[in-house]
């Protein structure tokens, strides 16, 4: 007889996140707020991607991401020589997060119990990310090259945990707004 292999740890981890009902204190302090701002009417429309077929957020976190690795890399391979660029970089992924975490706030708006947990400690995790980008930034600023990479790559590493949490919201629990017609079934050949 085979026996059943668990889950990898993060799977685990994941799923008790989804079960920590600890959290839904938080959750539902924050949604009348968050409902009011990014989840009802036109503005919810526009921001969950109606116009478009399917969410905006996904689309808008690359700009983020890739804004911050690009950064990471020019600090990683280009050196002192490319600080301005990466602070630039950066500079740009931090205009983004505004119009990206509306449109998360949007799609977390509707989504059900489970689903809040996670995207409630997903928008933490993000949020810490974007402080420690900041502080990237600021260091940069003040000439602090050395310290100004450093602070990336711990943001890097902190917006890899929120990465995965979206990613694992987007992917394994389907948030995310779309044109029904993609519920259709596809048309038989």
């Amino acid at each position: 007889m085979n026996a059943i292999e668990p889950p990898p740890a993060i799977v685990r981890w994941t799923q008790r996140l989804e079960d920590a009902t600890g959290l839904d204190t938080s959750v539902h302090a924050l949604e009348p707020s968050i409902r009011a701002l990014f989840g009802t009417g036109t503005r919810a429309s526009v921001l969950r991607g109606d116009w478009l077929g399917h969410a905006v957020h996904p689309l808008l976190t690359d700009i983020v991401i890739g804004t911050w690795t690009s950064a990471s890399v020019l600090d990683l391979f280009g050196r002192r020589d490319s600080s301005a660029s990466a602070q630039r970089l950066i500079g740009t992924g931090l205009l983004a997060v505004g119009p990206t975490a509306w449109t998360g706030w949007a799609e977390w708006s509707v989504a059900g119990p489970r689903e809040k947990r996670v995207g409630l400690v997903h928008a933490g995790t993000n949020g810490l990310a974007i402080g420690v980008y900041a502080a990237s930034w600021i260091a940069r600023k003040r000439g602090r090259h050395g310290a100004g990479a450093w602070l990336a790559l711990t943001g890097a590493a902190v917006s890899g945990v929120g990465a995965y949490l979206g990613g694992h919201l987007a992917s394994a629990r389907k948030v995310g707004s779309h044109d029904p017609a993609y519920d259709e079934a596809a048309p038989q050949a």
